[in-house]
């Protein structure tokens, strides 16, 4: 009987501990789901280019415009191919990359005014040859998706040559500063390859040919102004971590 009325109060006491004892345990919260990694774009990268482009030419001396509608003496265009490399520092805030960039090519864009005879008898031709430009980057990304606009200084090596029909030549050349500004869209093809599609606009001011009192052909002093404009595709390699993983 003893033991009947033991276990009986035993079991009652068991009975009051349970609750208690639940009731001091925390609740039971499920582990938060981890979501799809979305691509980090910021770190260094190097890379390479090619691509092509068009330019125009102004040239102006002291005859003046040819017709009373032009700002030049003679206008011609140029056309050709462009291939070099680049470098460059991404930050990612959110959706936004803010960066800096710099690059050097080599150019092969000729054109000459030999279809529309410049004034005073010469032909003039000018060759951009390489160039540079040191710009900042600022854009929007959707994961591996980065939409960006991009300026700042650009550098340019040009070769001119003046020729007189059955007379003298005059080749000189010139190194000029201008200005760059441009945008594309780039997408990070894996977690370090990342592959662009971009245009650009260069305009690199005038450059001179000086007279005393004419130019070394005999020709009157002349000032071509240059303005650029290149599409290029890219294929750049990104240091540092790929992606990062969200909750």
């Amino acid at each position: 009987m003893h033991r009947i009325l033991l276990t009986t109060v035993s079991l009652g006491a068991l009975s009051l501990a349970v609750p208690a004892l639940a009731a001091d345990l925390a609740p039971y919260t499920k582990a938060p789901a981890l979501v799809a990694a979305t691509y980090d774009w910021s770190g260094f990268y190097i890379g390479a280019f090619g691509g092509a482009g068009y330019g125009n030419h102004n040239l102006n001396n002291a005859s003046g415009p040819n017709t009373p509608n032009a700002n030049y003496t003679a206008n011609y265009s140029s056309k050709g191919g462009t291939a070099g490399g680049e470098i460059g520092y991404n930050a990612q805030s959110g959706n936004y990359v803010f960066g800096v960039e710099a690059d050097y090519a080599w150019f092969d864009m000729k054109g000459s005014d030999a279809a529309d005879v410049f004034q005073i008898g010469s032909i003039n031709a000018t060759n951009l040859r390489q160039g540079g430009t040191l710009r900042a980057r600022a854009g929007f990304t959707v994961d591996r998706w980065l939409m960006f606009f991009t300026g700042g200084w650009a550098y340019g090596d040009f070769s001119h040559t003046n020729t007189v029909p059955g007379g003298a030549v005059d080749t000189f050349s010139n190194n000029r500063s201008g200005l760059t500004g441009g945008g594309g869209v780039a997408y990070a093809l894996t977690n370090n390859l990342i592959g662009k599609l971009e245009y650009r606009y260069y305009d690199f001011g005038a450059y001179s040919r000086a007279g005393t009192p004419l130019t070394p052909n005999g020709q009157l002093p002349y000032t071509v102004n240059n303005t650029y404009s290149v599409v290029t595709l890219g294929l750049d390699f990104k240091f540092g971590e790929p992606v990062v993983a969200k909750y």
